[in-house]
């Protein structure tokens, strides 16, 4: 069985690959009410402020923060009440001294009044009086003109993957269409003589395409475009033709081979005819998946995985995630969600790579989450419907003991 020439840590091949990536999907415009998940293909500047007038914080009277100087329960300010503020209109009339006017979240300051008393400590004394049994200062519970967003401010670069609160901010500035990067298109291919579609009996020797349908749900809910090229047997012009096929139709290629060595060299052979500059990285010090492929043509990204589909999975969510945001421009890249965690129980390992292991959180009596261990194999897919995340073991440890505190990436 021919050896692999490098084995490389995970974190060098992926940035390796990742820099060699350089092509990127076009862009599009689309309703901003849709654009959840999407990647920014543009900074967005504020046209104007937010908030373009000085607006209430809470219920109360809008005041002269002077005339409350030293109010109190036992000796309130007096102030005559002129009116009440409407909302979503400016007040037509102002705020001299001696005066409040009744105001409600949101409204907008009339002209002369510099701060807002909370209604919670003001009572009634009689009719057009208000008693404030609060000092408040100047600004007090009151958003300023441009405290949110000045005028001319970038308010999100280029690159950002807009989240829900991206949405609202967008909307806020009147931005009901955004330009952003087009969805990334992922070419998916199974290999093996072996494999069979899900609808069909297994006869004896054979399993049912797992790998395919995994990673097109994991490119679906990272915001790509899965494309199946279906399943191609072991041989070499098969599969070159359906990768040259999916290589011209996408912008991203992953094959998903046999166990076996030689089906690996075919895929090998396939990913350097795609074009220059080849395979890059040919096995990583990971478990599982060590015998994954890493490739680039023309700048796009091609992907060789191991046909286990725990192997497979678990490097598809190392990789094509990054890759995807690669292609898409992303610049600001937020960190994966993840939760302590104390071991349920120990887990062993070799030194010199670095493994991940599925675990199942529980909450303990504290409050706290153990992580419960799913001992697994590569070709047991269950092991991560099980599973609420994963471990990582580092590559220089040799396992980790029940009760060591660890990060659980969640699944």
């Amino acid at each position: 069985m021919p050896e692999f020439l490098r084995l490389w840590s995970p974190v060098e091949a992926r940035e390796h690959w990742l820099r060699h990536i350089t092509y990127r999907v076009e862009t599009e415009e689309v309703p901003t009410a849709e654009a959840l998940g999407r990647v920014l293909a543009e900074a967005v500047r504020a046209q104007e402020p937010i908030p373009g007038f000085p607006r209430s914080t809470v219920d109360g009277y809008a005041v002269r923060a002077a005339d409350t100087h030293g109010a109190s329960d036992s000796l309130p300010a007096y102030l005559q009440v002129v009116g009440e503020v409407p909302m979503g209109a400016a007040p037509e009339f102002q705020i001299g001294p001696g005066q409040a006017a009744l105001i409600h979240t949101g409204g907008m300051l009339p002209p002369g009044a510099d701060a807002v008393v909370m209604v919670e400590y003001t009572q009634q004394s009689r009719e057009g009086e208000v008693e404030v049994l609060r000092a408040v200062a100047v600004g007090e519970n009151v958003i300023q003109p441009g405290e949110d967003v000045e005028a001319g401010q970038e308010v999100m670069p280029a690159g950002v993957r807009l989240r829900p609160a991206e949405i609202g901010g967008l909307m806020a500035l009147g931005r009901t269409r955004v330009r952003v990067a087009r969805r990334p298109r992922v070419g998916i291919l199974s290999t093996g003589d072996e494999v069979v579609p899900p609808d069909r009996a297994l006869q004896p020797g054979q399993v049912r395409d797992v790998n395919s349908y995994t990673i097109a749900a994991l490119v679906q809910e990272r915001g790509g475009v899965p494309v199946r090229y279906g399943i191609l047997p072991d041989d070499y012009q098969a599969l070159l033709t359906a990768a040259r096929r999916a290589f011209e139709e996408t912008d991203m290629v992953v094959i998903t081979a046999g166990s076996s060595a030689s089906t690996r060299d075919m895929t090998v052979q396939v990913l350097n005819a795609l074009g220059e500059p080849g395979v890059l990285v040919h096995g990583l010090r990971i478990k599982p998946g060590k015998p994954t492929i890493l490739a680039v043509a023309e700048g796009r990204p091609l992907l060789g995985l191991p046909g286990n589909p725990v192997s497979a999975l678990v490097n598809a969510w190392h990789l094509v995630v990054p890759a995807l945001d690669r292609l898409q421009g992303v610049a600001v890249t937020r960190p994966r969600p993840r939760v302590k965690a104390r071991l349920a129980g120990n887990l062993t390992s070799e030194a010199g790579r670095e493994e991940w292991y599925p675990v199942r959180l529980r909450t303990a009596d504290d409050g706290t989450f153990e992580a419960e261990p799913i001992h697994y194999k590569s070709n047991l897919i269950f092991r991560l419907v099980w599973a609420d995340g994963l471990v990582p073991v580092p590559e220089n440890a040799t396992g980790l003991p029940a009760g060591a505190e660890v990060e659980v990436f969640l699944w």
